[in-house]
């Protein structure tokens, strides 16, 4: 199963960005989204694929961390 994770833009620098995922910073594909610093993310196989507005990252993440816990 492939799952897609909100983070959020910390840079970004042509068609790459640097998306912060709880403390764990990765490069991901920026070109199929207009981007900026700051904005919250959908990443999947290291392409951004869409802007996510605050409720959706947080509720997002919020069951994450759940599953996570579940799981843990």
């Amino acid at each position: 199963m492939c799952v897609a994770l909100p983070g959020e833009v910390i840079e970004v620098k042509g068609h790459t960005a640097i998306v912060d995922f709880s403390g764990n910073r990765v490069k991901a594909e920026a070109g199929l989204a207009e981007i900026v610093p700051g904005d919250r993310v959908l990443v999947h196989a290291g392409c951004i694929i869409q802007k996510l507005d605050n409720s959706e990252a947080d509720i997002m993440e919020d069951l994450f961390r759940e599953i996570e816990e579940l799981n843990g």
